[in-house]
């Protein structure tokens, strides 16, 4: 557990800390999103109340005799506003009604609330908020009580703003309790629902890495049909063919080296078989010069099957020394190996220019192409071809022989070792081995097509074996 603590990351680092940062962001940002327009509202409905009231107050002045008051009353009526002046504009006669007292020097904003936008009245919120001196509005809409009469005032933002400033510390904090609640609420379900999961899923992948053998270490998932539980379900079945192959693997190196233990021992008794064979094909008795070829036949099989099993045993991955060479070169000097031993007839067909050039192993392709044209020409063929081309992903090495061809059984497992062969006494370690070594350089090889007179093997190699034709003219 101490081991696990330490892998995982830090507290500043983990996905708690990420997620409980985020919610108090995200808190923050809601706040903002919240409080803005409510105060901007706040202002509205201010400035609505202050033109009513002016409205009433000017139905005062009109209501009395001559729409003459006394001086007193005019400035009580502005003070019971808290403006400086007051008019009515009536739409229908143009007739104004005003009341003032001492007006100041200057009107430092006018607002006009029928032209207000959403966006406007958030900015106007957020410029009286962030005033330090006091200003003189002229402020217009429409009266409340009368939607034709127009109400123009001049007041000073103080009041209004010192309001405002009391309204967002009450919403402030309203808002403050119902977000950290909300935030608290999102932040444990969150931990419920996908940080303690996602934490007991690296618990089991921990535990599988430092024990896969162990079935104690393959997560037990939940009945959780999301995202989470799917997760658990397929880390469970990867556990679990992970274990059981890791298993299998075990057991195939444990019997691998059994395997090649035995075979050292049996390809020295063979080794001493095969000596006394040699000594009974001089021997002059009819029935033994009969039975010595199949006896020493079947031998040098048995000693050739031994030592392939003991080289691919022994070898490990081939590491890959990359030249530039001539490729139609190459597949001459494979022809030229391999007609050693051929019987009279046969022929190694080179489609390859000299001029081509590639960059690979020298020593591993021909390896690989020495064990095409030996297995072809073992299978029947009188003819084997090969030939290569560019293309837009690299290099395409052909060979084409005309034998028996490959039968379906053998199609199926051809490039695994000791499986993919139809020759008596193969190992099918040849084309297993070609593979690995093609696979070292990127590359690959697959069977195209096999009948009775065509086999045709095909090879890939990546784009970096081409080589440039400025490159082959200076090797030239």
């Amino acid at each position: 557990m101490t081991d696990l603590r330490t892998s995982l990351p830090a507290l500043r680092h983990s996905l708690s800390a990420k997620l409980l940062v985020f919610t108090i962001l995200f808190a923050m940002v809601a706040e903002v999103l919240i409080v803005t327009p409510l105060l901007a509202r706040f202002r509205v409905d201010y400035l609505e109340e202050k033109i009513g009231a002016a409205h009433i107050a000017a139905l005062a002045l009109d209501a009395a005799p001559g729409h003459m008051i006394t001086p007193q009353l005019e400035i009580e009526l502005l003070q019971y506003v808290d403006a400086y002046s007051v008019a009515l504009v009536m739409h229908g006669d143009k007739r104004m009604l005003v009341m003032n007292r001492d007006m100041p020097p200057v009107i430092d904003k006018t607002y006009d609330l029928r032209k207000a936008t959403f966006f406007s009245l958030i900015g106007n919120a957020i410029s009286t908020l962030a005033q330090t001196e006091n200003r003189v509005l002229r402020v217009m809409g429409p009266s409340p009580k009368n939607p034709n009469i127009l109400v123009d005032l001049v007041i000073d933002e103080g009041p209004l703003r010192r309001a405002m400033y009391v309204f967002a510390e009450r919403m402030l904090w309203l808002t403050m309790a119902i977000s950290l609640i909300t935030a608290a609420l999102l932040y444990l379900s969150l931990q419920w629902l996908l940080v303690q999961p996602m934490r007991r899923i690296t618990e089991a992948m921990h535990q599988f890495r430092t024990a896969p053998e162990d079935e104690g270490s393959v997560i037990l998932p939940s009945h959780r049909r999301d995202e989470i539980g799917v997760a658990q379900r397929e880390l469970q079945r990867m556990q679990t063919d992970l274990r059981l192959a890791l298993h299998a693997k075990t057991r195939l190196a444990e019997l691998g080296a059994a395997v090649t233990k035995v075979t050292h021992d049996l390809r020295n008794i063979l080794s001493t078989a095969q000596l006394v064979s040699d000594r009974l094909s001089d021997s002059n008795d009819p029935t033994v010069k009969r039975v010595t070829p199949t006896l020493v036949a079947s031998l040098d099989r048995a000693i050739a099957l031994c030592v392939n099993t003991l080289r691919f045993a022994r070898e490990e991955r081939p590491a890959v020394e990359m030249t530039s060479f001539s490729l139609g070169l190459l597949v001459e000097d494979v022809g030229a190996t391999l007609r050693l031993p051929l019987p009279e007839g046969s022929r190694w067909a080179n489609e390859v220019p000299r001029d081509f050039w590639i960059r690979a192993d020298r020593d591993q392709l021909f390896r690989v192409l020495l064990n095409l044209g030996r297995n072809a020409y073992e299978a029947g063929a009188t003819r084997v071809a090969v030939s290569a081309a560019r293309n837009g992903d690299g290099l395409e090495l052909e060979t084409r022989d005309n034998g028996q061809g490959i039968a379906a059984a053998a199609r199926e497992k051809l490039f695994q070792p000791f499986s993919g062969t139809a020759k008596p006494g193969g190992t099918g370690l040849g084309l297993a081995i070609s593979r690995e070594l093609l696979r070292a350089h990127g590359g690959d090889i697959k069977l195209i097509e096999s009948r009775a007179g065509l086999t045709r093997f095909l090879i890939t190699l990546p784009e970096r074996s081409v080589v440039a034709a400025a490159e082959v003219r200076r090797a030239v």
